[in-house]
């Protein structure tokens, strides 16, 4: 009995891991691409390694205290790919020109990844990061793929 628990719960914490690598995955090949603009000053912690501590201009624009523990706002593309809030999605159609970004609210507002991991050498090379790149799939779900310059070259992976 107690080998029939050990495999079911290894069965089950594997499955786990594994639907949520796909979805990443998944996320990955089909999201759309988008540029989100960073805030001026992201301090470089070397508490836990070399990490960048990513915050975003985006939740500057929007009224946090309007928006519940966790959902999704509706953000609109420029030509470049740089996204720009619209308003909290309250289960509206969307236009053609709109996305959905997942956020948490834990003090501040939180829409994507709060960290990059500089890797070795690597700091140099992102030093002029300007905007995160993140995968969004039609649910609102993100990736960060990397980091941007002001001419949104791609500076680092």
């Amino acid at each position: 009995m107690r080998s029939l628990i050990l495999w079911g719960t290894l069965f089950l914490v594997l499955g786990t891991v594994n639907g949520l690598i796909l979805a990443k995955e998944r996320t990955l090949d089909e999201g759309t691409s988008i540029l989100l603009p960073l805030a001026e000053g992201n301090p470089r912690s070397q508490m836990q390694g070399d990490y960048l501590d990513l915050r975003y201009r985006l939740p500057r624009q929007v009224h946090a205290a309007a928006l519940e523990g966790r959902g999704r706002v509706v953000i609109a593309l420029d030509g470049s790919g740089v996204a720009t809030f619209r308003r909290p999605h309250r289960g509206e159609e969307l236009r053609s020109d709109e996305h959905l970004l997942f956020y948490r609210k834990r003090g501040e507002l939180r829409l994507g990844p709060e960290s990059f991991f500089l890797g070795q050498a690597k700091a140099e090379q992102c030093a002029g990061a300007r905007f995160a790149e993140l995968k969004v799939d039609r649910e609102g779900r993100n990736v960060l793929v990397g980091l941007r310059n002001t001419d949104l070259r791609r500076l680092c992976e």
